[in-house]
């Protein structure tokens, strides 16, 4: 299975070459503008370039899967392809640029639950999990059922995080004790915590720094 899927919600990409396709600037440009369907002809005209060089990005971005055929129309002896930008959100895999991600073994190195890298490696098979699955959902016309619980917490020190999270820790294994039934659906449920970042400074009318 190719892990270069697409649905309505979500355009997952899991493989180096297909997030290569994104990351030139022209073509994320050139995403923007498809939200509305148009032809190589009419960007090229927009935004200033050779249409040959706008058709070459728009084939690659169709290969990929993020743009798609709408209609074609017959002009003076050629086809002039109208395409857009396919609808949803696009979500790469967050560990496809990962130099480790051919050692399996690596996930289960880090068994600190207040470690940063141990939070981030769950994230990111989150994000992967979620969307694969998303994808598979809308291509059979069925509803993902997820659930989200969100909070922030001021903590005084770290002591009081260590606290926390051993009650809730507790917590959760007994409400999953509750809930969990043999034969049923398995959920993966994860807890997270991490500061909440700081409101980026804005220089003042002098140039500097509040």
């Amino acid at each position: 299975m190719n892990d270069d899927v697409m649905g309505g919600g979500i355009n997952y990409l899991g493989e180096p070459d297909a997030v290569a396709v994104v990351l030139a600037p022209l073509r994320r440009q050139l995403l923007a503008s498809l939200r509305e369907p148009a032809s190589a002809t009419q960007l090229a005209a927009a935004l200033g370039l050779p249409r040959q060089k706008v058709n070459y990005h728009l084939r690659a971005l169709e290969a990929a899967g993020l743009v798609e055929l709408v209609e074609e129309r017959r002009r003076r002896g050629f086809v002039e392809r109208i395409v857009r930008a396919r609808p949803g959100a696009v979500v790469v895999d967050p560990t496809v640029v990962d130099h480790d991600r051919a050692a399996p073994e690596r996930l289960s190195l880090v068994h600190d639950q207040y470690a940063a890298e141990h939070l981030v490696e769950v994230a990111a098979a989150t994000v992967r999990d979620v969307a694969k699955m998303q994808v598979k959902a809308d291509e059979t016309g069925k509803r993902l059922l997820t659930f989200t619980a969100d909070a922030e917490v001021r903590f005084a020190s770290p002591a009081d995080v260590h606290g926390f999270t051993d009650e809730l820790t507790s917590a959760l294994r007994d409400i999953a004790a509750r809930y969990d039934t043999r034969g049923g659906r398995p959920y993966r449920v994860v807890v997270g915590g991490h500061p909440t970042p700081k409101p980026t400074e804005k220089p003042n009318e002098q140039g500097e720094n509040r």
